[in-house]
């Protein structure tokens, strides 16, 4: 099992000029709440980029509560009035791919709450899969191998056991970009693999026993590399 990496800049540039497209044409045809925008063919010929990439930017405005597809039927917008919209699309356009600081600041917060609710939550089948990428980890942990992906496929496992599919998707949302830049910012150094395995060994370990204050501690003692670089402090 491994994890992809998402779209890079370029794609990331491609996507706001369509939205800003769209929202443009939005403006220019008046168009109001249920009214109903170009296909996507149509919308492709017409800002010059690819069906895929028109399917992918109206899905974001889709998440945003801003345009509405329905099937068999085409993409409407959504309730929303034009202030609003025009508003919301601006914001959308700004936001800027996080700094991996951030990323890792997010991620800490998010598993120190994630790994309690596994704890209460995890059934033998979510046990099963963390010590899986556990022995992986292990493996080329000790072997001297780059075992990124595994470690974070361990933190995955957790959060897919908290039964709360909004964590599971945004553990998902910052992996890949986070397993992109981890070596590049030599965060954990290699050495320090023994020690790892421990600790990973230990979160499991208090999951399995359902004890919530002996996981959310020992996943704070694993972070404490982390906490180092993002706050300056063990």
């Amino acid at each position: 099992m491994k994890v992809e990496t998402l779209v890079g800049n370029e794609n990331q540039e491609i996507q706001n000029s369509i939205i800003k497209q769209l929202k443009d044409l939005i403006n220019f045809k008046n168009l109001e709440p249920g009214d109903k925008l170009p296909s996507e063919r149509l919308l492709s010929e017409k800002f010059g980029v690819t069906r895929n990439s028109i399917r992918i930017a109206i899905q974001k405005l889709e998440f945003y509560g801003i345009l509405k597809s329905i099937p068999q039927s085409g993409t409407f917008v959504a309730n929303i009035g034009v202030i609003a919209m025009n508003g919301m699309i601006d914001d959308i356009l700004r936001l800027e791919s996080p700094d991996f600081k951030s990323l890792v600041e997010t991620r800490i917060l998010l598993e120190l709450k994630t790994v309690r609710l596994a704890a209460l939550r995890r059934t033998e089948e979510d046990l099963e899969l963390m010590k899986e990428a556990l022995d992986a980890y292990s493996e080329k942990a000790l072997s001297g191998q780059d075992a990124v992906q595994e470690d974070l496929l361990f933190h995955l496992a957790i959060a897919k056991a908290t039964r709360n599919r909004t964590i599971n998707t945004f553990m998902l949302t910052i992996t890949p970009q986070i397993i992109i830049d981890f070596e590049k910012h030599h965060v954990c150094d290699k050495s320090q693999a023994v020690q790892s395995i421990q600790e990973h060994t230990e979160i499991y370990e208090a999951i399995k026993k359902q004890d919530t204050k002996l996981a959310k501690q020992k996943m704070k003692d694993h972070f404490s590399v982390l906490y180092q670089y993002c706050y300056g402090v063990k």
